[in-house]
C-alpha cells in the first residue's frame, strides 16, 4: 500500500512536535473507538472476520521476503519487545493479520506505536485494550464473550478488522478513518502521528538498507 495523498492542511503540526508526541509515554494518545450502530450485513460481516480461527499462516509472498521483512522490522522493534521469541510472534501476527484485513503491515505497526507503544497490556483511560487499544464493547457486538483483547492474535484480529471496516465507511479516506479509530474524528493530531510513525518509522522498501 502506497502512502495516500495527504491535504497540507492537515499537516499543520510542525516536525518537531510531531516527533516530541511519539516520544510521549505510552498510550498517552489512545483513543476510544465509538459505538455506531451496524446494518445486518455489515455485523454479519465484522462478525465472521473476527470469529474466523483458521491457524495463522504465512502471510509472505515467499520466504526471502519473509527473512528479509521479519530481520528488518525485528532490529527496528527489539528495545521495544527485546525477547526475540516474543518479537518475531508479535511481527508475524502483525503482518498476517494486515494482510489478512487488507492493510499494510507497515501502517499497523504505526498505528500501534501510537496507540499502546507497543504495550501488550496497555489500558487507556477510555477503558481501550491491548496492542491497538480496542474499545470492549467490539467484543459483545461481534465477537464472542470468552474473546481476550489481551491476546496477541486476538487483539490484532480485532484492531486490523474495525481499521478496515472505518475504512470502507470513508471510502478509502485513512486519514478520516484513522480518526475513527482513535475517537478524534476531524482532528489532525492522532492520523498526522500514526502517517508520521507509518512513513517515518517503519517504511519499508524490500532490497533497501533501512534508515534508523
Amino acid at each position: 500500500m502506497s502512502l495516500p495523498q495527504w491535504p497540507a492542511l492537515r499537516l499543520a503540526l510542525p516536525r518537531v512536535m510531531l516527533v516530541a508526541l511519539l516520544l510521549a509515554p505510552p498510550a498517552a494518545l489512545a483513543g476510544a473507538q465509538k459505538y455506531e450502530p451496524l446494518s445486518a450485513s455489515v455485523h454479519g460481516a465484522l462478525s465472521r472476520s473476527v470469529s474466523d480461527r483458521a491457524p495463522q499462516h504465512s502471510s509472505f509472498e515467499d520466504s526471502t521476503v519473509a527473512t528479509d521483512w521479519l530481520a528488518e522490522m525485528s532490529g527496528r522493534l527489539a528495545k521495544r519487545i527485546p525477547d526475540r521469541v516474543a518479537r518475531m510472534e508479535f511481527l508475524r501476527s502483525v503482518h498476517y493479520e494486515a494482510t489478512r484485513a487488507g492493510l499494510d503491515p507497515q501502517l499497523v505497526l504505526g498505528l500501534i506505536q501510537v496507540e499502546s507503544g507497543f504495550k501488550k497490556y496497555a489500558v487507556s483511560s477510555a477503558g481501550a485494550r491491548g496492542f491497538m487499544q480496542v474499545m470492549p464493547f467490539w467484543v459483545k457486538l461481534v465477537g464472542r464473550s470468552e474473546d481476550n483483547l489481551f491476546h496477541l492474535r486476538t487483539n490484532l484480529r480485532y484492531g486490523c478488522t474495525i481499521l478496515r471496516h472505518y475504512l470502507d465507511i470513508e471510502r478509502g479516506d485513512l486519514y478520516r478513518a484513522l480518526g475513527r479509530y482513535n475517537g478524534s474524528l476531524g482532528q489532525a493530531t492522532y492520523p498526522n502521528l500514526v502517517r508520521a510513525a507509518w512513513h517515518n518509522q517503519w517504511k519499508y522498501t524490500p532490497g533497501a538498507l533501512a534508515l534508523r
